[in-house]
């Protein structure tokens, strides 16, 4: 094979111009990367109902904050949510986090799941799969089979405090990438408490201090998804019951009746 004749001042002003290109090259891949990874991730929506009231939700109430930080899934960006459900308060001790409203929606969920009744700790997977709470084995194996399915792009922005208790935020969905018949489709805002921490002084947990992650305190229904599988929306909900300095919003599309979660998109408030 022939050598190429080039003078050496040539060949080392060449090496030095190769070794600026390919640390440029790198230097760019390294501030695109995190970008580039979040475009390719899942949303997936985690519910967990639970109860402060009951001595076998702890484990999962661990474990979903375990999910929530961890993300142990690499392609799946994993939206929690924690559901304090009210039956369990009239044992000796009252979940200040608990609505019947969450004891309703799990109620849907074990009549969707033909589930002979509601449980804590109980997991919902997209509005699609349901197990027991603190199986995390069992979880990540749902999450995985979950991100299979392509999901409907949801974005929040413009998130603004408007007085004391209300907080704007404009929601954009849609639209699918799917073709065919689309499910009716109902466009939900969730605002949770982003971490709280309880001491029970009654009840099964007793002595015991909690710790919840994003603490749903209030699930608005917004609007639905219109033919073209869109929607867009500036909305304004109550923040009284909440942490005003540290909230999550969420907005979540699923298909009436509780059914399979076809988007969700997540933003945090904090001061």
């Amino acid at each position: 094979m022939m050598r190429p004749r080039f003078p050496i001042i040539t060949l080392v002003a060449m090496s030095f111009l190769a070794i600026l290109t390919v640390r440029h090259l790198r230097a760019a891949r390294i501030e695109a990367g995190p970008a580039s990874e979040v475009a390719r991730r899942t949303p997936v929506l985690v519910e967990l109902f639970t109860s402060e009231g009951c001595s076998s939700c702890p484990p999962a109430d661990a474990l979903l904050e375990k999910l929530d930080k961890s993300q142990p899934v690499g392609s799946a960006d994993l939206v929690v949510l924690s559901e304090h459900v009210d039956y369990w308060n009239d044992i000796g001790w009252k979940d200040p986090y608990s609505s019947h409203q969450f004891s309703v929606r799990q109620g849907d969920y074990a009549l969707r799941f033909n589930l002979e009744s509601p449980y804590t700790p109980q997991m919902v997977v997209d509005g699609d799969t349901e197990l027991v709470g603190s199986d995390e084995r069992r979880a990540i194996q749902v999450i995985k089979n979950t991100i299979k399915t392509a999901k409907l792009p949801v974005v929040l922005s413009s998130i603004h405090r408007e007085g004391d208790k209300t907080l704007a935020v404009h929601i954009e969905a849609g639209p699918s990438d799917a073709s065919g018949r689309r499910a009716p489709a109902q466009v939900w805002i969730a605002l949770a408490d982003n971490s709280v921490q309880s001491s029970v002084r009654g009840g099964e947990n007793s002595g015991r201090t909690l710790k919840h992650v994003a603490v749903v305190r209030n699930l608005t229904l917004v609007g639905t998804v219109d033919n073209a599988g869109t929607f867009s929306k500036d909305i304004t909900v109550n923040t009284g019951n909440t942490d005003p300095r540290d909230l999550r919003v969420i907005a979540i599309v699923q298909e009436r009746g509780v059914g399979k979660v076809l988007g969700v998109g997540s933003g945090l408030v904090s001061n």
